[in-house]
């Protein structure tokens, strides 16, 4: 059975994972520390926050931003339950957008129609790697109207003015968008190091801080990792120094600060992330374009621009003129054949949680036929040059014995 998108886990992993054992220390210590300095440094932001997940990074910063109830914040109708169920956990409601049909990012125009007095936050989502047009959704919450449209309910609204923008960047480590590196594009990004991801830490995530002035990036980074480790002045590394034992507890915080053990896998992956990751997963990409592009009802996804290069994270393979019923089928006799495909995303307005809050997919058409003709194919940097071939021929083959 060729896998979806197992992790690269290889004696170099394995190696760092067991220096992290045996160093006496394995929670939040040196190799968390300098996994964040490592990814500020790649990605060019002000300063960055790992954590437990992306879910916990996009929830801490809607809290700090004082997002609650009565308030909105727009996310594409197109993307996994947890860019959503961050906001209903602040008490907010989630606004959804429909997409462009282009590259599945949610769509700019859509984005200023839904703005309202009780905007808050945009949480636009880079799909499969593909940046979100950041110039476009940067210049709109700073137009005079919308800006004048925007109401003060915390101290760091008002220290922004603002509407914030942050960008659910789960897909787009190592993504660049107009010479800039994903996680420097715009106030603040979050990106996600789960198992499947380009970049994994098994679990994990991180906030990348971006702010404009007059914030203090780095201060900000300091209450933050107070917020994530129950509002604790002090996390265990410093309280190992002598004489440092006493603590207070200044908020009621949470629990989603990353390990050692986790920064340990990720302080490798980083280091071959672009001479190697990306080079491999871009090279599959090409062979899926190649073997794929002479057929009719294969739309290629879109995944370089002049201006735009994705992480590859995704390969959202979309069939033309098929119904949701024939996707299904086309993706159970490509298992039939032992090779693993997935389908990115069931868009959130289709889950039961939210249609019993009177969401409708009906009012996202290109959401819903985004979602009703794609499959994603297996894309992993232990792919073979055979395995790849073998998708291909999979993927055809199935395919025309449906259409």
């Amino acid at each position: 059975m060729i896998p979806f998108s197992p992790p690269r886990i290889d004696q170099n992993i394995i190696d760092e994972v067991t220096a992290a054992l045996t160093s006496g220390w394995i929670t939040t210590g040196p190799r968390t520390k300098l996994f964040e300095k490592k990814i500020t440094a790649y990605c060019g932001n002000q300063s960055t926050v790992a954590l437990n997940s992306a879910t916990a990074g996009l929830e801490l910063i809607l809290r700090w931003f004082g997002v609650g109830e009565g308030d909105e914040v727009i996310i594409p109708a197109y993307t996994y339950c947890a860019t959503a169920n961050v906001v209903i956990h602040c008490g907010a409601t989630p606004v959804f957008v429909d997409v462009n049909s282009s590259d599945f990012n949610i769509s700019v125009q859509e984005i200023e129609k839904a703005i309202t007095a009780k905007t808050k936050v945009i949480m636009p989502v880079d799909f499969a790697g593909f940046p979100c047009d950041f110039d476009a959704i940067n210049t709109l919450v700073k137009k005079d109207e919308i800006v004048n449209l925007f109401q003060v309910g915390s101290e760091e609204q008002k220290q922004l003015g603002r509407i914030l923008v942050l960008s659910d960047a789960a897909h787009s480590f190592g993504a660049i968008y107009k010479g800039k590196v994903s996680g420097s594009l715009t106030d603040i990004s979050v990106f996600s190091f789960h198992a499947v991801k380009n970049l994994t830490t098994a679990e994990g995530g991180a906030i990348a801080l971006n702010l404009p002035k007059p914030f203090d990036n780095e201060e900000i980074y300091k209450k933050l990792c107070v917020t994530s480790l129950h509002g604790q002045n002090k996390d265990a590394l410093a309280k190992t120094q002598k004489g440092n034992w006493k603590y207070d507890v200044v908020e009621a915080g949470y629990k989603c600060n990353m390990t050692d053990l986790s920064a340990a896998i990720g302080l490798i992956e980083i280091e071959r992330y672009k001479d190697e990751t990306l080079v491999k997963r871009k090279m599959i990409f090409e062979t899926y374009k190649a073997g794929l592009s002479s057929y009719d009802w294969a739309e290629i996804p879109v995944y370089e621009t002049e201006e735009i290069t994705s992480s590859y994270h995704l390969f959202p393979l979309r069939i033309k003129g098929i119904s949701e019923v024939q996707r299904d089928l086309i993706i159970q006799r490509i298992f039939d054949e032992d090779v693993s495909v997935n389908v990115h995303f069931i868009p959130v307005p289709m889950l039961s949680f939210y249609k019993n809050k009177g969401y409708d997919i009906a009012n996202y058409p290109i959401a819903l036929d985004c979602y009703s003709r794609e499959i994603s194919l297996p894309v992993f940097y232990d792919l073979t040059n055979e395995q790849m071939e073998k998708v291909i021929e999979v993927v055809v083959k199935s395919v025309q014995s449906v259409l």
